[in-house]
């Protein structure tokens, strides 16, 4: 870890205000994702893995929901835009295309000509290369709950939409790090994303613990009309902005229930839908809550998350497109929503699931 981000303190104590939701607290870790040049040492986002040379790199073999296969961007090519956009952005009357930039023109133009001549199948139609979108290592993030002799995590998806819910297909992979010897140096990439979004940028990470409370949808009748009874923050001396004065519970939403952005634990975010639970399908469990990969760090509802170390550029007045620094890791799932993986508190080792919300 190289850097260091830390949340700044909630504006009002849950469980002093509301002290039947003490009980409903839960730990979080914050990942506080950030650009940087992970190795396979390091906890990332988008990062390379700890893959051993002598494994199968896996593959997705489902159907694939996707448009003009064969023309999209590659992995390296969605990188690279995003550098030159990020290089003219800070030297708005340099070079139009470095020389580089022009070579990976030249490249996927070679490349569209001859996925011409050749036809079908198209890149979606064959087995995908999965990408990578984190690893976790035990010691940086000790709320992972592991299988036993594992301390690793890693997280990958295919970078199409699936049925039935138009999202990435993931896939989860714990081990120990320490038994792997020869690391797979050079893993295969897609040809292709469906989308820019799919493709997430190489982050380093900064973990923090933080608390959490359920979100109002998650509460029980009772609390759910609590927390927006205005009297109830009043009596407790809570002076709620004028913005809030008539919702309470939207600032309890944003500002003191659920951390934003990627983390690992803590309470779901709805939205989308009500909450629902979910299931093992091995031993019909109820799942918890196991990562959130998200599309924004915050956004202007909840940016009295954003870390102290960000509190200048969280409050700017303007970013370029593409640049902002609610989102590290360029990744954007469904329409800048969150994607929820659960696995069974029994066996880590039983399938997962994900879900948009």
């Amino acid at each position: 870890m190289v850097h260091v981000r830390t949340t700044p303190p909630r504006p009002v104590e849950v469980a002093a205000v509301f002290p039947e939701l003490a009980p409903l607290a839960r730990p979080a870790v914050r990942l506080h994702p950030r650009p940087g040049s992970p190795s396979v040492g390091d906890s990332s986002v988008g990062g390379p893995l700890l893959w051993p040379a002598g494994e199968p790199w896996p593959h997705c073999e489902d159907t694939h929901l996707h448009g003009d296969s064969g023309f999209r961007q590659s992995p390296a090519e969605v990188r690279l835009d995003r550098h030159a956009r990020a290089r003219r952005h800070e030297d708005p009357y340099g070079p139009s295309f470095t020389p580089e930039e022009e070579a990976a023109m030249e490249r996927k133009a070679a490349g569209l000509a001859e996925r011409l001549d050749a036809g079908p199948p198209w890149p979606a139609d064959r087995p995908v290369p999965l990408l990578p979108v984190a690893q976790l290592y035990l010691r940086d993030v000790p709320l992972l709950r592991p299988p036993a002799g594992a301390d690793l995590l890693q997280v990958l998806w295919c970078p199409y939409d699936h049925e039935p819910d138009w999202k990435p297909a993931t896939a989860l992979s714990w081990r120990s790090a320490a038994s792997v010897g020869d690391v797979l140096a050079t893993p295969p990439e897609p040809s292709e994303a469906n989308y820019p979004g799919y493709v997430p940028e190489p982050c380093l990470l900064a973990p923090e613990v933080v608390t959490e409370y359920p979100g109002s949808l998650d509460l029980s009748p009772e609390s759910r009309e609590a927390v927006g009874d205005r009297s109830r923050w009043q009596a407790a001396g809570v002076d709620l902005d004028d913005s809030y004065a008539e919702y309470p519970a939207e600032f309890y939403d944003a500002g003191l229930a659920e951390a934003p952005g990627w983390k690992v634990g803590g309470w779901p975010p709805w939205g989308r839908t009500d909450p629902y639970r979910l299931y093992c399908q091995v031993c019909e469990a109820r799942m918890a809550p196991l990562l959130t990969i998200a599309s924004f760090e915050w956004d202007g509802g909840t940016r009295g998350w954003a870390p102290r170390e960000d509190r200048a550029a969280a409050h700017a007045a303007a970013h370029r497109a593409g640049l902002s620094p609610a989102q590290p890791t360029r990744v954007e799932v469904g329409s800048a929503d969150n994607m929820q993986l659960y696995v069974c508190p029994a066996s880590p080792e039983h399938p997962h699931a994900d879900l948009i919300q």
